[in-house]
């Protein structure tokens, strides 16, 4: 994550505040010690032991963040989230998602935090990035057909784009402060981590890929790929970050499934779509976004939460 300039505390939280984007605003719980902003995420410091993760509507592309948000997506990435915490048999960081556990809240805080917080354990986050791949597609298939590369010299030749893997596979990356992640060759990875810590997260990663395609399948969504982050508690491995959420894994409807076709995906493809047509080289400052795009890239994220939870996104966003 990138740094962010310091906040100087108070014992109240201002209104929105001009972000580490140029241009862009969002919320500063200034009764904490603001730790860093991501494209999506503030990181606070709430005492030695544990932090608050707050997941703002942001929305980037290409490695851009938006001008405008995605109204309620921060709410599904946690919503989405806690729902695989509290489903995954592995030890996470998650300690509450109630604002009433965070100390010295004042009301409007607690109104904007409430479903899209988290407070968790405080963690030694562990450098890598811990991919799984369990259909060939994006940057692997890329790789693939241009003749092979770190995540993909040992599968085998014919494969298509969008093709179902025989078994999942592990491709580590570096966690990039900015701009993209680069993938890890297995000696890279080993050098990295360690030989044992290597073993210890590829299998971690693997088994909750496997439970999170299955839970998936049974709800008529692909479980493409995703990725995770791990932290070491006590001395102990735990998951971290978001799980399984549509920013951070490759989700396709089922009855979609091609090989060899491009997949419709339940995450921002209705925002990439949408740039890809305009006339923009990829880099600072974005175009402006229309409200039917802002809107169809709310429902897809609305769609994915509740196909997946089995339950009402007005519930989880509760009265107002």
């Amino acid at each position: 994550m990138s740094s962010h300039p310091t906040i100087i505390a108070a014992n109240r939280i201002t209104k929105r505040n001009r972000g580490a984007t140029a241009g862009h605003y969002h919320w500063l719980v200034l009764g904490l010690n603001h730790l860093a902003s991501g494209k999506v995420r503030e990181i606070y410091e709430v005492d030695a032991d544990r932090l608050l993760i707050v997941a703002s509507d942001r929305i980037s592309a290409y490695d851009v963040v938006m001008s405008e948000s995605i109204p309620d997506k921060g709410k599904v990435l946690t919503g989405l989230s806690t729902h695989w915490f509290d489903l995954l048999d592995t030890p996470h960081h998650l300690l509450s998602t109630d604002p009433a556990e965070v100390p010295g809240l004042a009301s409007a805080d607690a109104e904007y935090l409430s479903g899209r917080m988290m407070l968790v354990r405080r963690c030694e986050v562990i450098p890598m990035e811990c991919v799984i791949r369990g259909y060939l597609y994006g940057s692997s298939w890329k790789e693939y057909a241009a003749g092979g590369g770190p995540t993909t010299e040992h599968l085998p030749d014919g494969l298509q784009m969008a093709d179902r893997l025989d078994e999942p596979i592990f491709t580590p990356a570096t966690k990039a402060d900015s701009g993209h992640d680069e993938n890890l060759t297995v000696a890279g990875a080993r050098q990295l981590v360690g030989d044992d810590m290597y073993e210890d997260l590829k299998a971690r990663s693997l088994d909750i890929y496997r439970a999170g395609a299955e839970y998936a399948a049974e709800r008529g969504i692909i479980l493409a790929d995703t990725k995770f982050e791990f932290g070491i508690v006590d001395g102990e491995v735990r998951l971290i970050d978001e799980v399984l959420t549509p920013d951070s894994s490759r989700y396709w409807p089922a009855d979609a499934w091609a090989p060899g076709s491009t997949m419709p995906s339940f995450d921002k493809q209705p925002l990439r779509d949408w740039l890809e047509a305009q006339p923009w080289d990829k880099t600072p400052p974005p175009p402006t976004l229309p409200t039917d795009v802002i809107k169809s890239t709310r429902d897809r994220y609305i769609e994915a939460y509740e196909r997946l939870t089995g339950a009402s996104f007005a519930t989880y966003l509760g009265p107002k």
